[in-house]
């Protein structure tokens, strides 16, 4: 009888997922992030430690500021490419600042969610085309709120902008600098934004 051949590489049904991750492993993944929230709560610091390396510059963020006059939120785009275990991830932080940085913040909101509105519509709109190569994909996959450790609750510009985003992206809301509250404070700080966020009704992740 002839010996058994075995194959160099396994096939067959049981093996299609390992033969998937390969196929995604190679392709890669793309990521795309927003931040949001008031200047000074971390933002930056929070995302270089998320994925352990330099995302965002912390020298170009303070020149952005000190040139920035006209009142206005800006949608920033920073890209960066980053690789664990051979699995590449093509990652997109969309920052947004200026926002909740005046007096007057009526409506500041606006240029963030015109800009979610923008990709969604754009994406289709390159989805209908008869050739769809090199599409350009900026839908963002979850947005970080960051929301300042008053101790209190959400502010009335919280609560507006997170029911206008929770609608369009997964919404993350996060209580940045949480260190400089106690573990009872933050604990009531939790619970009195849960509460808030449940009487809302804005969706979160």
């Amino acid at each position: 009888m002839a010996p058994a051949v075995e194959s160099a590489s396994p096939i067959g049904i049981a093996n299609l997922p390992n033969q998937r991750h390969k196929i995604v492993a190679k392709r890669g993944a793309a990521f795309t992030i927003m931040v949001a929230g008031e200047s000074g709560l971390g933002k930056t610091t929070f995302i270089n430690t998320l994925f352990s390396t330099t995302i965002k510059n912390y020298a170009d963020h303070k020149r952005r500021h000190a040139k920035q006059v006209d009142k206005t939120v800006e949608i920033e785009i920073t890209k960066a490419e980053l690789e664990e275990k051979f699995f590449k991830v093509r990652l997109t932080v969309i920052d947004t600042p200026g926002f909740g940085d005046y007096v007057n913040n009526r409506d500041s909101w606006m240029p963030i969610i015109e800009f979610l509105d923008d990709q969604h519509e754009s994406y289709m709109l390159q989805e209908q085309q008869p050739r769809r190569v090199d599409k350009i994909d900026l839908r963002v996959h979850a947005c970080l709120y960051f929301i300042r450790p008053t101790g209190h609750t959400l502010k009335p510009l919280d609560i507006e902008v997170m029911k206008r985003l929770s609608s369009r992206v997964n919404l993350i809301p996060v209580v940045a600098k949480a260190d400089t509250l106690s573990p009872a404070d933050l604990a009531r700080f939790k619970q009195r934004i849960r509460a808030v966020i449940e009487a809302q009704g804005i969706k979160i992740y």
